[in-house]
């Protein structure tokens, strides 16, 4: 939504919102875009002299709920309902004002979209085309997570999460893609989707949107994803990723940090960048394979790939404490699913190894914050998620399951904390000098990244 009302600012419109707890990056964007922001979801706002919108845009974090005391969780929604002003979703508003006759290049998928989603952007503006884009979060290379662009591709991360509380079908039906990736599919949302066929049910009816002239990049390994094929595809299909089934799609040939891009088995191009983790290595292909489809040649995606500075909360150093015997990094990355976790920590683990930094501890400081690690759906997978982490801590505060019980079969390589003090006076207890500091949080984390920092300089 932050991203939503950037396009909206640049295409000329007066844009304000309220939301509850805006945290960086994203608040820092919409205050540099002069767009106001109210604190909460009171009607009042409505009573502000001059204060009459065209349209009110409603994220999905929005229902008509209603608290203990039988009052509406979002009074503002209720008052939009009664007055019959103007509404209408998110997607709906970009399907209709932004995307409508553009070459939308769509990317979803559980994991990996937002980054994926900058990779492609940002080869199709090395190329030239001026894309626009909207992802969730803030490329390094832009700075701004949306923008109108100047060409006719525009790139949007496509997310499966339900449209609003009037439309429960997955957002990326409203983007009608002449290009999609599909990532890869597991199952997450669990607040909204009973099981995994019901969203690859979600993701048939993404693929259902792109034309016969069109491109469907898919994760050759997915089985999921299979699936979701096999309910019928118009559109050329074209593989990514080891699979005995890919033998013409694109694959990879060598380490993350150095490989070469291979097309039916044949080398086309080689990238070379900073960019750490095997599944960043796919979501490269990815984006090769997407960019070829609007004229861009593999050699030169790999070229543009080879500046690509990734996106902000995906493994970034949010500084370095200098200690005798070696510094402690800090780091703070989006993660927040069991596999995403996992796929993080051995991202880390291989670009230190890669490093010769090979005894270096990775401690893995995570809250499982999402809707769906709320619910507990996924404790089983937490010990695993975590395997190649040194020390792992959990901030456990206001969960419904048992997290120590969760990681009980870590031994003491865990530790849970309770409150955000606990887990830092845990966290400054173990860590050493040239120990590696891993934040995973889908969330702000109370601004753990900061107060780590400061509570290890003393």
């Amino acid at each position: 939504m932050g991203g939503l009302a950037a396009l909206a600012r640049e295409a000329g419109h007066q844009v304000t919102g309220c939301d509850t707890g805006v945290y960086p990056p994203m608040s820092d964007q919409l205050r540099s875009l002069g767009i106001e922001l109210t604190e909460g979801y009171d009607a009042s706002v409505l009573q502000q002299a001059g204060f009459k919108p065209d349209m009110f845009v409603i994220g999905n974090v929005v229902s008509r709920a209603q608290l203990p005391d039988g009052s509406p969780k979002f009074p503002l929604m209720e008052a939009i309902l009664n007055q019959g002003l103007p509404y209408t979703s998110g997607p709906q508003w970009l399907a209709e004002h932004v995307l409508q006759g553009r070459h939308v290049l769509a990317v979803a998928g559980t994991h990996g979209k937002t980054t994926t989603t900058a990779m492609l952007t940002w080869i199709l503006e090395q190329a030239g085309l001026q894309p626009g884009f909207l992802i969730g979060g803030v490329p390094l290379n832009f700075g701004v997570s949306a923008r109108l662009g100047q060409g006719q591709c525009f790139v949007i991360e496509a997310d499966e999460y339900d449209t609003a509380f009037f439309d429960k079908r997955s957002k990326f039906v409203h983007y009608r893609p002449r290009t999609a990736i599909l990532n890869n599919l597991e199952f997450d949302h669990a607040d909204i989707f009973e099981n995994l066929a019901a969203i690859e049910r979600q993701f048939h009816h993404l693929v259902r949107t792109v034309p016969s002239q069109g491109r469907v990049v898919v994760n050759a390994a997915e089985t999921s994803l299979t699936r979701v094929l096999a309910q019928g595809c118009c559109s050329e299909q074209v593989l990514f990723g080891a699979s005995p089934s890919n033998l013409a799609g694109f694959t990879a040939m060598g380490e993350p940090q150095a490989f070469q891009v291979l097309k039916a088995g044949q080398p086309i191009a080689e990238v070379h960048w900073a960019i750490s983790g095997v599944h960043n290595q796919l979501n490269a292909l990815a984006a090769i394979a997407a960019a070829e489809h609007v004229g861009v040649s593999p050699s030169t995606a790999a070229q543009a790939l080879s500046t690509f500075e990734n996106v902000k909360r995906r493994m970034e150093v949010r500084g370095v404490v200098q200690r005798p015997g070696g510094d402690i990094t800090v780091y703070d990355d989006f993660a927040h699913h069991p596999t995403a976790i996992n796929t993080t920590v051995d991202g880390l683990r291989r670009q230190l190894n890669a490093q010769g930094h090979t005894a270096a501890r990775i401690l893995a400081i995570f809250e499982p914050r999402s809707n769906t690690m709320k619910l507990g759906t996924m404790t089983a997978q937490l010990p695993w998620s975590l395997e190649q982490a040194d020390l792992a801590f959990c901030h456990a505060g206001g969960l419904d399951w048992d997290a120590r019980a969760a990681l009980a079969t870590m031994g003491a390589r865990a530790q849970v904390a309770d409150t955000l003090e606990a887990l830092l006076a845990q966290v400054k207890a173990a860590a050493l000098p040239g120990d590696h500091l891993l934040c995973m949080s889908n969330g702000g984390f109370g601004g753990i990244h900061a107060k780590l920092l400061a509570a290890l300089a003393t």
